[in-house]
């Protein structure tokens, strides 16, 4: 969970801190992220080079570029908060889909969930752009659809690795349409670094280990850890600000959710 909220710290002070521009800083993330996902595959002499599948790493692509474009104007607790709260959402919404019944609490938590998105996006002079709040809510249902289909996978590393090998070629093709417009900085160049063979390579490969002893609704809790780890470090490294809109706005949409996958668990 520290390495999702690096990233957003990562990709939040390259884009403020640096003259990086967001289609540049998600190539070099996902090229880096490949880069790491190969030699870690390497190491561990396994068969990975026809792992993962077009659909799923058009997906991770999306959700790298919809985030890295979001970033321009969200502070990394408002981005994080987004993302988290619409992946849980897809998460959430795809399981009502496939059949599976609410109870009377987790339909209270969805609802408060729902309203803490409300009031962190009404309008208003603490209000998050609704430019960026859309392009990260893109991002967030992206990586739920992502995460969804990495279920099927039976070696979710390999599947990780020849996805986001898969999502290079996106991440190049908009690099070169927005060329005309990008900024390269070798210290915003360093974070994209960072962000794409440690918190998402390697960081992926942690998660996707750590899943393997998890239940579904304990790894599910554990991701609403993701904000406060954002919004602690913007606070504390980019002096970002923290709003009472974004504390009612986290207690709403985190506490929500909470309910909803405790009160799951209890149920299965």
């Amino acid at each position: 969970m520290i390495a999702f909220a690096s990233n957003s710290l990562l990709c939040r002070v390259a884009l403020k801190q640096t003259s990086i521009d967001a289609a540049s800083f998600t190539f070099i993330r996902i090229f880096s992220g490949a880069a790491a996902l190969w030699l870690i595959m390497q190491m561990r002499n396994a068969a990975w080079k026809d792992a993962g599948n077009w659909p799923s790493a058009l997906a991770l692509f999306a959700y790298a570029a919809a985030f890295s474009f979001a970033y321009r104007n969200l502070t990394a607790a408002t981005g994080a908060l987004l993302l988290f709260g619409a992946v849980q959402a897809t998460m959430i919404l795809w399981g009502l889909r496939k059949g599976e019944r609410l109870h009377a609490i987790q339909i209270v938590g969805l609802v408060l969930a729902v309203s803490g998105l409300i009031v962190l996006l009404f309008p208003g002079l603490s209000a998050p752009p609704f430019s960026g709040s859309i392009l990260m809510l893109s991002a967030g249902v992206a990586w739920g659809i992502y995460s969804l289909r990495g279920k099927q996978s039976g070696n979710a590393v390999a599947a990780t690795a020849g996805n986001f090998l898969r999502a290079v070629p996106f991440a190049a093709i908009v690099s070169i349409i927005l060329f005309p417009w990008a900024h390269l900085d070798r210290v915003g160049i360093g974070y994209a670094v960072l962000s794409g063979a440690i918190a998402s390579g390697a960081g992926y490969v942690i998660w996707y280990t750590a899943l393997s002893s998890l239940k579904a609704t304990s790894a599910a809790t554990v991701q609403l850890s993701v904000p406060i780890f954002a919004a602690t470090g913007g606070i504390l490294l980019l002096g970002e600000p923290l709003t009472l809109r974004f504390l009612i706005a986290s207690i709403a949409v985190l506490g929500g959710i909470a309910l909803f996958v405790i009160e799951k668990r209890h149920a299965a």
